[in-house]
């Protein structure tokens, strides 16, 4: 035991170590009372020291001990190292499973407002291969109503049966000591019961063919407002069918209305249209109202920034914006005039007018506003010979410069431009210049005035718009009935107006002897106004020059406009029966 003691003590020692090797379990405890020696009770435990306990004699010496004692710290260190490892790994899938989301979206959405460009773009060559023209028996209805479905009412209640009631005749010996009497006593029961029953039956089944009853009858009143419905739905379209050979103004504007209503456009794009003709110029207004700028997609694509990883807007550049836009009601402008002279006549419709609006804010005011931001006026002659499919084919160009349409320079700031003729001039709503009631309408008839009347009648209209008139005498006048000024110092100036009291239709001569006129004596614009019509030659002359035309629809409306009492009736015409 002392030799043990000796040769422990000459071991290194640092604090509380336990030595266990050399030291059987006989020897009991380490050599107490030398300094730097612990008793094996007093050393702390190995689950505390990160030392795996090993049993006596596990390690050959100090050395193999120390050795083990290495490995398992590098295996630790390993096993540390390779989760880390494993969760930087996984941190990088993530991050990659994260940017490649955030690319994919980008694309998605790229691709998305490539397919609205694309969708804008088409609008006009992708209607060119539907036919727009509406068929009169695609318009009539027949009465549909689904058949009478009765129901459980239909199953009449089956009536009672006696033998379901009867009761069992006794046998044997039940029929002795009282059975019999029994018995006969239960059938008078079952056939008071049985009674009941039948009545009871008879009460269900007369209600129920009450109900059946009503059913009918109900089914038959629904079926009869069908077919009423129906036949005068079919009426009417009878009625449109005649008044277009007869050239009728509510006839023609209606089925003008159905053929823009059934041409499909994208669902975000407003319907609100209004068609108006106006049988004494064999001409068509069209108001129709656009979608706002924003219709074009405000960004060009979405891109991924890695660095910050987002996805984010390529904002498109405004002059683009306005360009895309400009084409887009361009094209509208366009595919309206190929639709309507397409599912019209030759002499029904020679002459088409468009105004384009939209519903805005003005954002200085606040208020609503409906400015126009494009106006054409076109003749069938002069759309025939566009090729609308051509790849190479512009629409803004055409409507600028072959059919000098006026369309705004900045839409996107709701500049509007001037209509080269109102709509109101045209609406059937309000506009009808021959009068049904002529014998009890007091209001005068513009036909029956002199020509100098007339002229008189058109500078007292001009006096209350708002203008200075001067009326010139019936003699060397140059061509002059009245000269209208206009004192606004934008728009105002010289106006020439020439008054044709006419039944039939304005001659291009006279509109080219207006403009000669207006030339020579300097004038803003010249205008033209009549109690009839004019032709196609006669708006395809005035197209892009400073003309004015105004037919009777027109003149009738700017009398309602302002207050002023007039119709145009034309007595020689036989009138239009009442049926």
């Amino acid at each position: 035991m002392c030799q043990l003691a000796k040769w422990v003590a000459r071991l290194p020692c640092r604090g509380p170590e336990i030595v266990r090797s050399h030291i059987g379990a006989e020897d009991g405890l380490v050599v107490p009372g030398i300094p730097g020696y612990v008793r094996i009770e007093d050393a702390e435990p190995d689950s505390q020291r990160g030392v795996m306990a090993r049993g006596p004699g596990a390690y050959g010496s100090y050395r193999e001990w120390e050795a083990a004692r290495r490995a398992e710290q590098r295996a630790a260190e390993q096993a540390a190292r390779t989760k880390e490892q494993q969760r930087k790994a996984r941190e990088r899938e993530r991050a990659l499973a994260e940017a490649a989301a955030r690319e994919k979206e980008a694309a998605t959405r790229t691709l998305a407002v490539d397919h609205r460009v694309a969708e804008l773009e088409g609008l006009l060559r992708s209607s060119l291969a539907r036919d727009p023209r509406v068929s009169f028996a695609s318009l009539r209805r027949s009465a549909v109503v689904a058949p009478l479905d009765l129901g459980a009412l239909g199953i009449p209640v089956p009536a009672p049966r006696w033998l379901d009631f009867l009761p069992e005749a006794p046998r044997g010996l039940r029929r002795m000591f009282g059975g019999q009497q029994r018995y006969e006593a239960a059938v008078e029961e079952a056939r008071e019961a049985f009674r009941q029953a039948e009545a009871d039956h008879r009460l269900r089944e007369a209600n129920r063919r009450g109900q059946v009853a009503d059913a009918r009858r109900a089914h038959e009143r629904k079926v009869a407002q069908a077919e009423f419905e129906a036949a005068a739905h079919n009426a009417h379209v009878d009625e449109m069918e005649a008044g277009i050979s007869r050239r009728d103004r509510y006839a023609v504007s209606e089925y003008v209305q159905i053929v823009l209503d059934r041409s499909p456009y994208p669902a975000d794009f407003p319907r609100e249209r209004r068609a108006g003709y106006v049988p004494e110029s064999s001409l068509l207004a069209v108001e129709w109202y656009l979608p706002a700028v924003e219709v074009i997609p405000q960004q060009k694509a979405f891109r991924h920034v890695k660095t910050r990883k987002v996805v984010e807007p390529i904002a498109r550049p405004l002059p683009e914006i306005r360009k895309r836009y400009q084409s887009v009601i361009a094209q509208i402008a366009l595919r309206t005039l190929r639709e309507i002279f397409d599912s019209t006549s030759d002499d029904l419709i020679s002459t088409v007018v468009f105004n384009g609006r939209v519903h805005a804010i003005d954002p200085l005011t606040g208020q609503k506003i409906r400015p126009h931001l494009i106006t054409l006026r076109a003749t069938r002659e002069q759309v025939a010979p566009l090729v609308l499919d051509e790849p190479l084919f512009n629409p803004v160009e055409c409507v600028r410069r072959y059919f000098f349409a006026d369309i705004s320079p900045h839409p996107e700031e709701l500049i509007p431009v001037e209509p080269v003729m109102l709509y109101s001039m045209a609406d059937p709503r309000t506009v009808d210049p021959i009068d049904v009631i002529s014998d009890i309408d007091k209001r005068p008839n513009l036909l029956e005035l002199t020509p100098k009347e007339f002229e008189g009648f058109i500078q007292n209209l001009f006096a209350k718009m708002g203008f200075d008139t001067k009326l010139y005498q019936a003699s060397g006048d140059g061509g002059i009935d009245c000269v209208a000024y206009d004192p606004h110092p934008i728009t105002g100036g010289k106006f020439i107006v020439q008054a044709k009291l006419y039944t039939r239709t304005v001659q291009p001569t006279h509109v080219r002897d207006l403009w000669g006129t207006v030339q020579h004596e300097g004038a803003t614009k010249g205008i033209m106004i009549t109690t009839s019509g004019y032709g196609p030659d006669s708006y395809k002359f005035a197209a892009g020059k400073p003309l004015n035309l105004i037919d009777g629809s027109g003149l009738l409306s700017l009398c309602q406009q302002h207050d002023i009492p007039a119709r145009i009736l034309n007595r020689s015409q036989p009138k239009k029966s009442s049926d």
